[in-house]
């Protein structure tokens, strides 16, 4: 009896020293004891250590997203507000080393900060109105590439650069809709003129066409060809069985009917 006693107060006393964690999927666990950081990242699963002397603190490595605001400068010195998610993820065999040198805190420590420069680097390169056009997928990649260059190493993966909200200055938004409508407006006079143009050739066309054909028919009607066709009429009018009277002066026939008329 005394025995059980025994053991019984030892589970006790190992259990009170002693507590569990759980290391979810996506996650990495990095165990710090009596101050020291244990350079092997844990994985997933439930994890036992004691509370007094050990410390295991819990690191994402799935895709995280990150939304910033702030300000981006332009070529043309103009301030354009803007909304941009950052899309990143930890490298797990990496966290110790994030925990010992940036600490939990390293979106503010060193991704932030990070994305600012290169932010403002690449946004100075290019024109506000850029921000709106096809150039902004560029903009995006060239913005992640720079801030690969420098993360990467520290254990972090830059997925994607997204800027979702560009807010250009008032004056600038009005001038960009102005050069819009001007350019529909020449557009749409560029479509007239290739109407009008086509519309002219097509004229053009059809009057050398009409005057190609009456050129053709005058120079056939020669006299002779007109003295053949005033005979074959008199051939004709002979054997017609009605009663005429024909006044020619011998190229062409004048045909009365039998009444004068």
């Amino acid at each position: 009896m005394k025995t059980k006693v025994i053991l019984f107060s030892a589970c006790l006393a190992v259990a009170s020293l002693s507590s569990c964690t759980i290391i979810k999927q996506g996650e990495i666990g990095v165990k710090r004891s009596f101050g020291k950081i244990n350079p092997k990242p844990l994985m997933e699963g439930a994890k036992v250590f004691n509370p007094f002397t050990t410390t295991i603190i819990k690191l994402p490595t799935r895709t995280i997203n990150m939304e910033v605001r702030l300000p981006l400068p332009s070529k043309e010195g103009l301030t354009v507000q803007s909304e941009v998610s950052i899309l990143y993820r930890l490298v797990g065999d990496y966290g110790p080393k994030i925990v010992e040198n940036l600490g939990k805190s390293y979106e503010q420590v060193v991704i932030i900060p990070v994305f600012r420069s290169a932010v403002a680097d690449i946004s100075s390169q290019y024109f506000a109105k850029d921000m709106h056009t096809g150039q902004r997928t560029l903009i995006e990649k060239s913005i992640k590439d720079l801030m690969m260059t420098q993360l990467q190493s520290r254990g972090f993966v830059i997925e994607s650069v997204l800027l979702k909200s560009i807010v250009l200055p008032p004056g600038l938004t009005k001038a960009i809709e102005e050069k819009l409508e001007a350019e529909q407006d020449a557009q749409r006079m560029q479509f007239i003129l290739d109407k009008e143009r086509q519309e002219a050739t097509r004229r053009t066309i059809e009057a050398e066409g009409v005057r190609d054909a009456q050129k053709i028919i005058s120079e056939g009607l020669s006299p002779m060809l007109l003295r053949f066709k005033a005979i074959e009429a008199f051939n004709k009018l002979s054997t017609s069985p009605n009663a005429k009277t024909i006044i020619t002066d011998g190229d062409s026939p004048l045909i009365l009917n039998a009444d004068g008329k």
